[in-house]
């Protein structure tokens, strides 16, 4: 009798007394297959889901499994307090067709909410410690051809909770991803997808929140750039944005193809501070937005940034007028169709750039700065420039501008107009040598290697045997001189007559030295000039080859075409200087 009682004890203790309840695997667990769920993507299983989520809940927590299937939720799930919603899913994404495609794991096909934002989430973290983790979420009604794409609230969505966590999902097609408001200590790792409007937003994180291993690509979507609806998120969308953090750490995260890859807003309740490390931002319009943050600054280091494809107005980083704190970059690399890298715009915020690599700026051959300053504070140090053009522009009202240590094709080049508030000292020197015998008499082989130190606002260079530029309705010319000498300049090329009108020509200050004729050759004299350098623009008819040239399919717009500038005085001799390579020309040299 009594060994009889000890061991009903025993089995009791060990939960083994009775047989689980409908559903229930054991006292942490519940099986949502076992409770009536069926995977076949027809079934509404909201309620069954939401059963043993309450039940979990009431319970004081647990785990909800759900199975491999198609689970179809005509309305919205929640989430209780030390909860989790288990999948089978683990992070391997490959590209999909369509909404639905050939899934696998355990899969969500979320139906509530079509057509407002303003709805109930698709998956509410309604409690401390909720979890959801495991799953491909997809939005089956969604169709590519919807632009402006069908709005639907939030898939996941937390407020005033702390401790929760999303791990391990595909959310394929959401119009926004995840929502965090007040939910401090949030985790968010192991997340991939392409989110439409806005993948990740976070306000009113006081505690230090963690977004890790985001991969934001556009599975589930037949990508051209071209594409409608994939235009339509490359210029509208929202990968990343965080408005109040504090201490914020983001790590290991890319998007491709967002109007804005991580944006750092204002609400109400203020701006971010954090650890930005390792960010990848592929063809998007605004890599990223600063539009405030915290006096302690954004850290961001090891980013990479490109513009968007077939853009010509992209700004990788863009500092706005209103940020008070500092953005600070470490270790980043800037490549692809950009046309600034920078630009920072705040009278009251700083920036610096440190150990960075610029390989590409300017891409509509307009003269674009790799780093525009236009106001604040900057630091750029130990940086390399890649590509030959202006490295840096120093805009006159900046307060103050230190330009240290830094390397660049062609060597370092500012446009200075901050006067003693700019410093520059140790940066790589231009490797020509101007001698008073070299500046009276160069030449500027147009289109060759070499070229850009002296155009500003030029097309890009063409023709493999006599290479030559495009001018545009409006490009410059800054050419070395020997201040009070006077100079002739001959720009040789071609003049098409759709290129001049009654105002084009060559000026100088605002003033016409040559007007534009119909000739292969430009000249005009030039006044002594006060400086070492002087500023000329070229100013001509802009006309497009598309519309004026039969067969043509050239949508840019031109001035004229020049191959060779020549710059000399009247004391000069025979000899020439080649501007472009630093060296004299051959007597018998072609003049080519």
């Amino acid at each position: 009798m009594i060994f009889t009682q000890r061991l009903c004890f025993f089995v009791c203790l060990l939960g083994l007394a009775t047989g689980p309840a409908a559903g229930q695997t054991n006292a942490l667990h519940r099986d949502v297959s076992q409770a009536g769920a069926v995977g076949d993507g027809q079934a509404d299983c909201t309620a069954v889901f939401q059963k043993l989520l309450d039940e979990a809940g009431a319970a004081g927590g647990g785990v909800v499994d759900v199975p491999a299937g198609r689970y179809r939720i005509n309305t919205g799930l929640s989430i209780p307090a030390n909860v989790t919603l288990a999948g089978t899913y683990h992070v391997a994404p490959t590209l999909q067709n369509g909404p639905t495609g050939n899934l696998a794991g355990s899969v969500l096909l979320a139906y509530a909410g079509r057509g407002t934002t303003n709805a109930p989430p698709f998956i509410r973290l309604a409690g401390n410690n909720a979890v959801i983790s495991g799953f491909v979420i997809t939005y089956p009604e969604w169709k590519q051809t919807d632009v402006p794409p069908v709005p639907y609230p939030p898939c996941v969505l937390c407020e005033g909770k702390e401790n929760v966590k999303v791990s391990d999902c595909l959310l394929l097609n959401p119009y926004e991803g995840i929502k965090m408001v007040g939910a401090a200590r949030h985790w968010i790792r192991d997340i991939t997808g392409y989110p439409i409007k806005r993948g990740i937003y976070v306000d009113e994180c006081y505690d230090i929140g963690h977004i890790e291993n985001i991969h934001f690509w556009p599975f589930g979507v037949a990508y051209d750039p071209d594409n409608p609806f994939c235009k339509w998120v490359n210029t509208e969308g929202v990968a990343f944005e965080l408005a109040r953090t504090d201490w914020h750490y983001v790590f290991n995260t890319f998007c491709f193809g967002y109007g804005v890859g991580y944006k750092f807003s204002s609400s109400a309740h203020g701006s971010a501070n954090g650890n930005f490390l390792g960010l990848g931002a592929d063809s998007c319009q605004r890599a990223v937005v600063v539009e405030q943050a915290q006096p302690p600054g954004l850290l961001i280091s090891n980013g990479e940034f490109v513009g968007r494809w077939s853009s010509t107005d992209a700004v990788c980083l863009a500092i706005g007028p209103k940020v008070e704190g500092k953005v600070s970059l470490v270790n980043c690399s800037f490549w692809g169709p950009i046309d600034r890298c920078v630009w920072m715009q705040s009278p009251a915020g700083q920036f610096t750039a440190s150990a960075c690599h610029f390989v590409n700026w300017d891409n509509r051959a307009v003269g674009s700065p790799a780093i525009q300053l236009d106001a604040g504070k900057a630091i750029i140090q130990g940086c390399t420039f890649a590509q030959e053009g202006l490295n840096v522009q120093v805009g006159s009202n900046v307060v103050s501008a230190i330009l240290t240590a830094n390397q660049a094709a062609g060597g370092f080049r500012v446009d200075n107009q901050a006067g003693k508030h700019t410093q520059s000292a140790l940066n790589e020197e231009d490797n020509i040598t101007w001698t008073r015998e070299a500046l009276s008499h160069y030449q500027v082989r147009v289109g060759k290697q070499g070229d850009a130190r002296y155009l500003q606002g030029w097309h890009g260079k063409e023709g493999s045997v006599a290479p030559y530029r495009w001018s545009e309705s409006a490009s410059r010319l800054l050419l070395p001189v020997t201040s009070g000498e006077t100079y002739t300049i001959t720009l040789e090329g071609d003049v098409p007559a759709q290129a001049i009108t009654p105002e084009a020509g060559l000026y100088l200050e605002g003033k016409r030295i040559a007007p534009l004729q119909s000739s292969n050759v430009i000249t005009a004299s030039l006044p002594a000039c006060p400086g070492d350098r002087v500023r000329l623009e070229l100013r001509a008819g802009g006309w497009v080859p598309q519309q004026v040239v039969p067969g043509s399919k050239d949508p840019r717009t031109l001035g004229i075409r020049v191959s060779r500038i020549t710059m000399s005085t009247t004391s000069s001799g025979t000899n020439v200087f080649n501007a472009n390579k630093g060296t004299w020309l051959a007597p018998a040299e072609p003049q080519r």
